[in-house]
């Protein structure tokens, strides 16, 4: 026997087959992976499985498995993005739309990811065709002017909820979706589109300008009337300054009428005693 294990041939075959039997027996589990043990097929355990607030490498590190029986399968733990370019959706106000998504997600239950759609790879095609089909019936239901308000994050919600009911099948949790840009085709739909647009921001500045014009025809009236009974209560309450206030004010206009205009000067010629300048003689009696 002792002779046997001398042989180097023998010995190597030894050391193979115990290095085979113990990368049959363990497995690694990467930190950013989730491990679904399959024994004859039969999914048995998931290690370092996805747990909403855990850690990322809870459980993460060296197992052991029966060697030969059982099979092990990665299924990625992080988030993970779905792109969707130029998707064709039709608006309520009848406008085609090239929208461009995407949306990130995470595998939450890998055995059902596994059963379903066989690997990510497969997942991803799985799931391009569902949110595409939640995006075109959430976008349906809107115009194509709710895209540029803030109803666009309703939008948005609308399509993850859907989304997510079909996603769910699959062992999938929609974390968000977002839409890139939604433009009209190039073209006759485009410059037609832009033209209505331009209208109509125009009708709506009209009816502003007319707004405010007639807002401040209302302020103007009542400035004018309060100043009216300012004047009426003060013309009540002293006659007298009242008219040399007025004459004070003629004086001002009619005087500085040079420093006014346009630089050409006046003449004025008055007689001492002309009524309009009393007040130069003091107070009117």
């Amino acid at each position: 026997m002792n002779a046997m294990w001398r042989n180097p041939v023998v010995a190597g075959i030894a050391a193979l087959v115990l290095v085979i039997l113990l990368a049959a027996t363990l497995a690694v589990v990467p930190e950013q992976s989730q491990a679904v043990v399959y024994r004859l097929e039969n999914p048995i355990r998931i290690i370092n499985r996805y747990q909403p607030g855990g850690r990322l490498a809870d459980g993460a590190g060296l197992i052991a498995r029966v060697p030969f029986i059982d099979r092990v399968v990665f299924v990625d733990k992080r988030v993970l993005d779905l792109d969707l370019e130029n998707t064709l959706v039709l608006s309520t106000d009848q406008r085609r739309l090239n929208v461009d998504a995407f949306a990130r997600y995470r595998i939450v239950d890998p055995r059902l990811m596994i059963a379903s759609a066989g690997s990510e790879d497969g997942l991803a095609n799985q799931l391009a065709p569902i949110f595409g089909s939640a995006l075109r019936n959430a976008l349906g239901q809107r115009t194509f002017a709710a895209l540029l308000s803030p109803e666009r994050g309703q939008a948005m919600d609308a399509i993850q909820a859907g989304f997510q009911r079909d996603a769910a099948k699959y062992g999938v949790e929609i974390v968000d979706v977002r839409i890139k840009h939604a433009d009209l085709p190039e073209g006759r739909p485009l410059d037609s589109a832009l033209k209505r647009m331009e209208t109509q921001r125009q009708q709506e500045a009209t009816e502003i300008r007319a707004e405010g014009a007639k807002r401040a025809q209302i302020v103007q009236a009542d400035a004018d009337a309060q100043a009216a009974r300012i004047y009426a209560e003060s013309f009540g309450k002293d006659p007298e300054f009242y008219d040399f206030y007025r004459a004070m004010e003629s004086y001002r206009r009619t005087f500085n009428a040079d420093a006014q205009g346009d630089g050409a000067r006046t003449d004025f010629v008055l007689s001492p005693n002309n009524s309009y300048l009393r007040q130069f003689d003091g107070r009117a009696r």
